[in-house]
């Protein structure tokens, strides 16, 4: 347990700030308008489209009344200890903020992401047995585009005003931002990026014998040129068994890979202007991503055997993965293979970036958003939102979850020290050396996501499955060669070839531009 939920309690004060800053002229001029084009700048991004409309009014006054209060329900995907730590905040909302304001939240969880979403297009499509549609949920972009598109969702820029919206990262509201006329859907409430762990216990000895540097680890091509230089010093540890060495690398969420490298190569393979889409494969950009991910693969220096990467290091099949924020807790504290069991330390570090490449990281992790109904329903959801990403409140959840906070002023160590002294939370030091990683890091890298578009859950299965697909059947060849008395070369080179690539390049196009022209 991680949080000391009664000193918590016992400790926390609810504060209601009313911000009254004045709107910065200078930033309007900036882009060479006047207030009285508004309506033309309002086209220039889904993100200044929402700052514009709200610089004309604000926040509706309140529709509650504390002597009749209004239900909401949640549906949300967390578990263990994220779902304990999102409840307990619920709880005190409840009975501080909740209560004052005329506002009761039960909160539901639906298992996984995909059940989650599973039971939302059943509530939708009226599927017989399937449950009302919740007040609020958990959503991913493309499944919230979805949603929207069905015109289901409130639009939450009714309930913002600039300060409010200043409050938070900009990129975090820029992506909840999906409806055709620009205005806000998502309500960004706890998001991540990718980090690396790595098993340090088993890096050290591996580093002194061959000179492998972390510094190295920094582009994914040193870190395939660690990975082979892992696999070969680990098959001479057993001269007498050849091409047995073992996998360095792996990683989580493939589709962050095709998403990312791409970006980091200045190319959006989403790319959405005007509601309309551009599939974007350029074949040199995408050879170097095939040249740094399924070519490491098909020769074994890079792993994936179970169903995520922290369970490869776990089973020692792999000593380092790139993979989310929130799955830090999840990196194991020991090795557990056949033969041994031993404990071991680790090391978070940057994700690898494309070597020449734009520090682009990839953003990611489900905002919430509030189904359309009634004004006061509509409101006492917000007013919930709002309370929940406040800095205090949104960085103990992140301090369980792993889950970046959503306002600028949070994303900071000592914000977080702050909040972790103040109300006595015990904090796993995964996540604490997750957290801090990142928020060091902010100033250095932009996050990335691309726009929301029809079929956009469709193609990025196609990412994230289309070459793991191909790599599980070419592996399983090069293994059976292998075991035939071929060498590793000799058992790779037919699936190497310019052939080879040329095959698969096609067949990815063909498969991307079919799931987005259904």
């Amino acid at each position: 347990m991680y949080i000391n939920y009664t000193n918590l309690i016992k400790s926390k004060k609810i504060q209601i700030n009313v911000i009254t800053n004045k709107i910065d002229q200078s930033e309007i001029r900036k882009e060479g308008k006047s207030m009285k084009n508004r309506k033309k700048w309002v086209k220039v991004t889904a993100f200044t489209a929402v700052s514009v409309l709200w610089l004309s009014g604000c926040a509706p006054k309140s529709p509650l009344d504390a002597k009749n209060p209004v239900s909401l329900t949640i549906w949300h995907y967390y578990n263990g200890s994220q779902q304990a730590a999102f409840d307990m905040l619920v709880e005190e909302f409840n009975n501080t903020v909740g209560r004052e304001k005329g506002i009761f939240v039960e909160s539901y969880s639906q298992g996984s992401v995909s059940d989650l979403e599973t039971a939302i297009r059943d509530s939708i499509n009226g599927k017989v047995g399937a449950e009302a549609m919740p007040d609020i949920f958990s959503s991913y972009a493309d499944t919230a585009y979805e949603v929207e598109q069905a015109g289901a969702l409130a639009n939450l820029s009714e309930y913002l005003d600039k300060e409010e919206l200043g409050k938070y990262v900009d990129s975090y509201m820029k992506e909840g931002c999906i409806a055709t006329d620009g205005t806000l859907r998502i309500f960004p409430t706890a998001k991540s990026t990718e980090i690396m762990m790595l098993n340090k216990t088993d890096w050290e000895p591996f580093a002194a014998e061959t000179g492998a540097s972390l510094d190295h680890l920094r582009t994914m091509e040193g870190v395939t040129a660690t990975a082979q230089a892992y696999y070969e010093w680990t098959d001479s540890q057993t001269p007498d068994v050849p091409g047995d060495g073992k996998a360095f690398y792996g990683r989580d969420a493939l589709a962050n890979y095709f998403i990312i490298g791409m970006r980091q190569m200045g190319v959006e393979i989403f790319q959405v202007e005007n509601g309309e889409l551009t599939i974007n494969t350029p074949k040199d950009e995408l050879r170097c991503l095939w040249e740094n991910y399924y070519v490491p693969m098909i020769k074994g220096y890079f792993g994936a055997y179970g169903s995520f990467r922290s369970d490869d290091v776990k089973t020692g099949d792999l000593l380092a993965y790139t993979g989310s924020t929130s799955s830090a807790m999840y990196f194991p504290n020991q090795v557990e293979s056949d033969t041994s069991s031993y404990p071991i330390d680790y090391l978070v570090l940057q994700a690898p970036v494309l070597e020449g490449g734009e520090r682009f990281a990839v953003q990611q992790g489900a905002g919430m958003v509030v189904s359309k109904s009634d004004e006061k329903h509509e409101y006492a959801a917000v007013e919930f939102l709002k309370w929940f990403t406040e800095a205090d409140n949104n960085l103990q959840f992140g301090c369980v979850s792993g889950y970046l906070p959503v306002l600028k002023e949070a994303n900071n160590v000592e914000k977080l020290d702050q909040v972790i002294e103040g109300h006595q939370l015990e904090v796993a030091p995964k996540t604490y050396d997750c957290l801090t990683t990142i928020f060091k890091e902010m100033d250095s890298m932009t996050l990335y996501t691309n726009k929301s578009f029809s079929n956009g859950s469709a193609a990025r299965k196609v990412l994230e499955y289309h070459l793991a697909d191909q790599i599980t059947g070419d592996r399983a060849e090069v293994v059976s060669a292998m075991e035939q008395g071929k060498s590793l070369e000799e058992a790779c080179a037919p699936y190497l070839t310019e052939e080879a690539f040329e095959e698969w390049y096609h067949s990815f196009c063909d498969a991307l531009n079919h799931v987005v022209n259904k």
